[in-house]
């Protein structure tokens, strides 16, 4: 009785991992397939959940209809720079949050907290303002500086906590052993820290890759739109291109699987490096 109580315990657990599965997986599923279809079974009836006819058609035409590898590459220069700008000051203010107290370290940690809580449109318009008067509007520069200041505060605290877990005696060893404080944290708390670091970077990515509201408000020029903005554009007042929009969709999740992929190594290799004994 109690083999077959498992069995059954074992078999429903499966069950419902394999419908949470199939939940979760199929929404791209979708995205792929009606990326595939040709343009008149898009929205044939009843749905076809496998094309009669694999067609490229919708790639081909969102390279014709505009300057998508332009967007690509846009995205990728803002997204890529400000993340690796966000990870040079976030662990570097992670470290001194985890390792120092100092007067306002508490204070300066409330407000880091609080920030997260403010929705950020409230001051699109004063922000609109003052990148006009710094001359960066339809500058890629603009996107960078906003997406920077918006995630230093919430990466702060990911890396302090990441920092946190790292016993202090491996940088007071390499400290008696002749290294500086800065030495230290790059040359031994860096190496450890890999898996926290790819965490954060990749977090601080995909928050830029993504982010729509500010690229619209900050980007008009043609030349200077990223991907999320260029995306929207398929979205009429009376029509939505659903197979543009879908291979542009599947275009922009092909950086971020490469990114998580690369990652992957680097937190592997993080997790496996030597720690001290307790």
């Amino acid at each position: 009785m109690k083999k077959q109580l498992a069995f059954a315990g074992k078999a429903g657990k499966a069950a419902a991992l394999g419908l949470y599965l199939i939940f979760m997986v199929f929404p791209l599923y979708w995205m792929v397939i009606t990326s595939l279809k040709p343009r008149n079974e898009i929205f044939t009836l009843p749905l076809q959940y496998w094309p009669e006819r694999i067609s490229f058609e919708n790639y081909i035409q969102i390279f014709k209809i505009s300057k998508f590898h332009i967007y690509i590459g846009n995205s990728l220069i803002v997204s890529l720079t400000s993340a690796a700008v966000v990870l040079v000051v976030t662990v570097l203010s992670g470290y001194v949050l985890a390792r120092f107290t100092f007067r306002g370290s508490k204070q300066l940690m409330v407000a880091f907290f609080v920030t997260q809580m403010v929705p950020l449109f409230i001051g699109f318009s004063t922000l609109y303002l003052m990148m006009s008067r710094m001359g960066l509007l339809n500058k890629q520069g603009s996107l960078i500086l906003m997406y920077t200041v918006g995630l230093v505060p919430f990466c702060t605290i990911m890396l302090r906590g990441f920092f946190q877990r790292i016993p202090a005696s491996l940088e007071e060893a390499a400290m008696v052993d002749g290294c500086s404080r800065l030495s230290a944290l790059f040359r031994v708390i860096v190496p450890v820290m890999m898996p926290g670091i790819s965490a954060t970077f990749i977090f601080a990515f995909v928050q830029n890759w993504n982010e729509l509201f500010m690229a619209i408000m900050f980007i008009d020029k043609e030349s200077s739109k990223t991907l999320p903005v260029a995306m929207n554009s398929f979205i009429t007042k009376f029509d939505i291109d659903w197979g543009s929009m879908s291979a542009a969709t599947v275009l922009s999740i092909i950086p971020t699987v490469i990114l998580f992929a690369i990652c992957q190594r680097f937190i592997v290799e993080g997790l496996t490096q030597g720690a001290v004994k307790g």
